[in-house]
């Protein structure tokens, strides 16, 4: 299933369908278990009753049921021998015997309370054997027990009519000491018939609900990830056409799609200007390439048609520019493609000393400061950091009028710093970012051999970058301007 919507849709239907068939079933079963217990509570009441009438030594055939078509009663003695029952029971069960028809007690009529001291026979006692030939009436009244009852589930069957019924057994002691056991009965009818209504109901209702929360769920998703289906036409449209400048449309919420938008939506400013900065990097490239390459060339056919023409130092300093600006074309490749640098120890005290004393010759002697409290220890590349320094050196001979000074110094809150001060005319405040730009140079009409590609300042500010530290540019004291370069010491 790979629409969103579809997923969701079912998921949110599953969730609810779980949610529901638990709560219903529940429902169900707490629905039930009262209906029951009102039943059995009947019962109870009905069971009593007749236990309280059994205490008072009622005979069996006068015992008053009410409701006997709805409670069927059934009494037992010790021996589980039915001794009376509701007059229209025919069949039972659930309640320890299926008896339904009394077992004959003379005796047990005669000799009780209300029932008279003769009988048929006169008052003559032919059966003796019998158990209850020697119950003789006891003055005052039986009891009946107050326990809680026993229930169980059975059925009856009340003229011609079988139900389920909930029966409560209640214990009574008659005023001669003989326990019977009452087995009344509740009708379950309400019980199942209200079960039932509300199981019907559920599956009834259940898929009916079910089919409104997955169309909703359906429309809420639809409605939601519109704009994410407008973001990714966009984006295919603007992949297809290759034109960075257009902008997927933001909706007006403050949800995760409309951040969503605006990230997307910055993601291809960055990716714009980045494609621009390759664009205008190889443009400024190939023309800085032109110019060392067609003198060079023109130096070498002029050689050619005539060697005594030929200007060799100047072929070579062309090819020195060539081989220094491919060299710095080539390491600003790596560097916009993520190359980091190395964790090699390195003092930059002694970088600087070693980077000094190589320029000999050069116009402007270099004046060092570094302390003796070094070494001055940074992680990273040697090669990278010398370069650095070197471009930095560069910059400020170019422009100095007759001194360059660089220090060396802890950074107060850690890690180390180098600044290149020179007494030139300095950087203007709103053009002290834009020199760190590639193949920027202020003075345009400098010539080329003299100002340089423009990318010394861009290398030194990436390589610090990437070090982890950081390229500035202000004034100096002496008025021209001063370089720092501050880098996290190796610790």
């Amino acid at each position: 299933m790979r629409s969103v919507r579809a997923r969701a849709a079912l998921g949110a239907t599953v969730v609810v369908a779980l949610a529901l068939i638990g709560a219903g079933l529940s429902v169900l079963l707490v629905l039930r278990a009262n209906l029951t217990d009102q039943a059995g509570l009947q019962a109870e009441v009905v069971a009593r009753e007749v236990a309280g009438q059994l205490a008072l030594d009622v005979p069996y055939d006068r015992l008053e049921m009410r409701d006997e078509e709805d409670h069927p009663v059934q009494v037992t003695d010790e021996d589980g021998r039915v001794v009376a029952v509701s007059k229209d029971l025919r069949a039972i069960s659930g309640t320890g015997t299926d008896r339904v028809t009394p077992v004959p007690a003379p005796t047990r009529a005669a000799g009780s309370s209300g029932s008279g001291s003769d009988d048929d026979n006169g008052g003559d006692d032919s059966n003796d054997d019998d158990d209850y030939s020697h119950a003789t009436p006891a003055p005052g009244r039986g009891e009946v027990d107050s326990d809680e009852p026993d229930f169980t589930n059975g059925t009856a069957n009340m003229d011609g009519e079988r139900a389920d019924y909930r029966f409560a057994s209640v214990r009574a002691t008659t005023p001669a000491g003989v326990t019977l056991t009452v087995h009344a009965g509740a009708p379950l009818a309400a019980e199942q018939e209200a079960v039932g209504t509300v199981r019907g109901a559920m599956l009834i209702g259940l898929p009916l609900l079910l089919l409104v929360v997955a169309g909703v769920t359906w429309l809420v998703t639809r409605r939601a990830l519109r704009p994410v289906e407008g973001i990714r036409r966009e984006m295919a449209a603007i992949t297809a056409s290759e034109d960075l400048s257009r902008r997927v449309p933001e909706p007006g919420s403050r949800d995760e799609v409309a951040r969503l938008a605006r990230t997307t939506n910055e993601t291809l400013t960055a990716l714009e200007a980045s494609v621009d900065r390759q664009r205008r990097f190889v443009a400024d490239a190939s023309h800085e390439l032109r110019s060392p390459i067609a003198s060079l060339r023109t130096q070498l056919e002029v050689g050619a048609a005539h060697p005594e023409l030929l200007d060799l130092p100047g072929a070579v300093a062309d090819t020195v520019r060539l081989q220094a600006l491919a060299a710095d074309l080539l390491l600003l490749a790596r560097l916009d493609a993520g190359e980091r640098p190395g964790r090699t120890v390195v003092d930059l005290g002694a970088l600087v000393r070693e980077e000094v004393s190589q320029r000999t010759g050069d116009r402007i002697a270099v004046t060092v400061s570094v302390p003796d409290s070094g070494p001055f220890e940074v992680a990273g590349s040697r090669g990278q950091l010398a370069r650095v320094i070197g471009n930095l050196l560069d910059n400020a001979e170019r422009h100095a009028r007759s001194a360059v000074t660089v220090s060396v110094r802890a950074a107060e809150r850690g890690g180390v710093v180098v600044a290149v001060t020179d007494d030139g005319a300095g950087v203007p405040p709103d053009e002290r970012e834009r020199i760190f730009e590639r193949f920027v140079r202020l003075d345009d009409a400098r010539t080329r051999d003299d100002g340089g590609a423009g990318l010394g300042l861009a290398i030194a500010r990436d390589v610090a970058v990437r070090h982890g530290g950081r390229l500035t540019v202000d004034g100096a004291p002496e008025g021209g301007a001063r370089f720092e370069l501050r880098l996290p010491g190796a610790g």
